[in-house]
């Protein structure tokens, strides 16, 4: 079996203890890392001033991470600059937040170089590379420079967009052409799938064969969707187990009788909140009859604080939830809850089996998998019902979720009270379509698939 040598911007190292708190796509990752044997390598999440800045490197077994910290001009136009404040509003169809310069693309193609300066010696011939994320387009080319000839598959966490919105970045055809570079690249839906061919196809005259092979620029491609999962049996069981716990219990006391609205989300400009805090008090005043005997609570930890666009949110949503709460509170019941903290996924887990609807309304998603979450946490003889954004990757397999589009407030109200009305026969019925594709189609699947989708290239 050929070892798997994966990149990504993060590793989760063994030395993790709380593997409560971890991610789906970590443990897949490791678990593929296990199987295989191979080598993870990443960012290890710190600065240094170091002139000469050495990696960390740590076996476990058959596997083998390998870190590196970033100097203070790489992180600041590697990691805050392209990567964070060019491509990812661009990837997520915000071109009003998209910050652009050549300081930070060449600090992006040096980043991308050094991780092919450090991964070269550990390569092994027949090595399967498999990269993760928009932090790393630039890497197969990279190592194609050095001579590197081994399988390499790309996969994109977040959206592809349009060939129009990609055509607003300055280096859209270096983009696209280093990605090309690699053998197999994987997107997390199918529209996401054709964006791309699309833009093969129209901005450089390439061709698409019925197996999914792209040909441009001289070079042969796999071009394939693979939605990404959970940890379906995993998280049924953190559910289960958290029906008893502390937290849940605290919880449900608190609410009394209301009926809980949740949202789980990085605080982030894509994933719709304010919306979801103005159609929750159009619901108020709309249909009175919700007003005490529902609650919303919004968990939004802190991300990049230091951002301005991430500063001016956090005041926007604590301004509009004052507001409605001032308008709507009473001395026993406060209408929203919002919390800017964390918590580990059997706490969240028991949060969303113990809620009746759960609000997942991103203007634009790779996947979203707190909505795959909120599908598996659900108590089989009382689920509850998913409100889904048209625009999160999740809305192409969870058919048995409510699809609204995130910027019309009242599509959102009008979801909110239809859920909080709708019978146990509807709620069960939709329940089972998505629990069915997510117990089919786990992050363990994917991660297979991906990797298998790689060793079958022929190079």
């Amino acid at each position: 079996m050929n070892r798997l040598i994966v990149i990504s911007n993060r590793v989760m190292l063994p030395s993790l203890n709380n593997k409560e708190s971890a991610g789906g796509l970590g443990v897949a990752i490791e678990e593929s890392l296990k199987r295989n044997g191979g080598v993870w390598f990443g960012w290890s999440g710190e600065i240094s001033n170091d002139k000469k800045i050495e990696p960390e490197v740590l076996k476990n077994d058959n596997v083998t991470y390998v870190t590196l910290k970033l100097s203070p001009e790489n992180y600041e136009n590697f990691y805050n600059g392209y990567s964070n404040a060019s491509l990812w509003p661009l990837l997520h169809y915000r071109l009003d937040l998209v910050e652009y310069s050549k300081k930070k693309y060449s600090g992006y193609q040096r980043v991308n170089s050094i991780f092919s300066d450090l991964i070269s010696p550990f390569l092994l011939k027949e090595d399967i590379i498999w990269v993760q994320d928009y932090h790393f387009i630039l890497l197969a080319r990279e190592l194609r420079k050095k001579k590197c000839t081994n399988k390499m598959g790309f996969f994109l966490h977040v959206p592809w967009p349009s060939k129009e919105v990609l055509m607003t970045l300055p280096d859209h055809k270096e983009i696209v052409e280093s990605l090309l570079d690699y053998d197999v690249i994987g997107f997390q839906t199918k529209s996401y799938v054709l964006s791309f061919l699309d833009y093969i196809i129209r901005e450089m005259n390439g061709t698409i064969d019925s197996d999914g092979f792209v040909f441009a620029k001289g070079k042969k491609v796999k071009v394939q969707h693979f939605p990404i999962s959970i940890d379906t049996e995993k998280f049924i069981e953190l559910s289960k187990n958290a029906v008893g716990s502390a937290h849940v219990n605290r919880l449900v006391e608190s609410l009394g009788k209301s009926n809980l609205i949740i949202g789980v989300d990085r605080l982030d400009y894509s994933k719709g909140i304010i919306n979801r805090f103005k159609a929750y008090e159009n619901l108020l005043e709309k249909y009175p009859e919700h007003k005490r005997n529902s609650t919303l609570m919004q968990i939004a930890p802190i991300s990049r604080g230091d951002v301005w666009q991430y500063k001016e949110l956090r005041q926007e949503l604590e301004t509009e939830a004052g507001h409605i709460n001032g308008l709507y509170s009473d001395f026993d019941w406060t209408p929203i809850r919002y919390l800017n903290r964390g918590f580990n996924r059997k706490i969240l887990a028991g949060f969303f089996r113990r809620s009746q609807i759960g609000l997942v309304t991103p203007f634009r998603d790779g996947m979203n998998l707190v909505a795959k979450e909120y599908v598996a946490a659900q108590d089989p003889s009382n689920p509850g019902v998913l409100i889904l954004s048209q625009f999160a990757g999740a809305a192409e397999e969870l058919d048995g979720a409510i699809i609204v589009n995130p910027y019309d407030i009242e599509a959102i109200t009008e979801a909110i009270n239809i859920s909080l009305k709708m019978s146990s026969e509807e709620k069960l019925h939709r329940w089972i379509r998505m629990i069915e594709q997510i117990n089919e189609f786990d992050i363990h699947k994917w991660s297979k698939n991906c990797i298998k989708a790689i060793e079958s290239i022929t190079v």
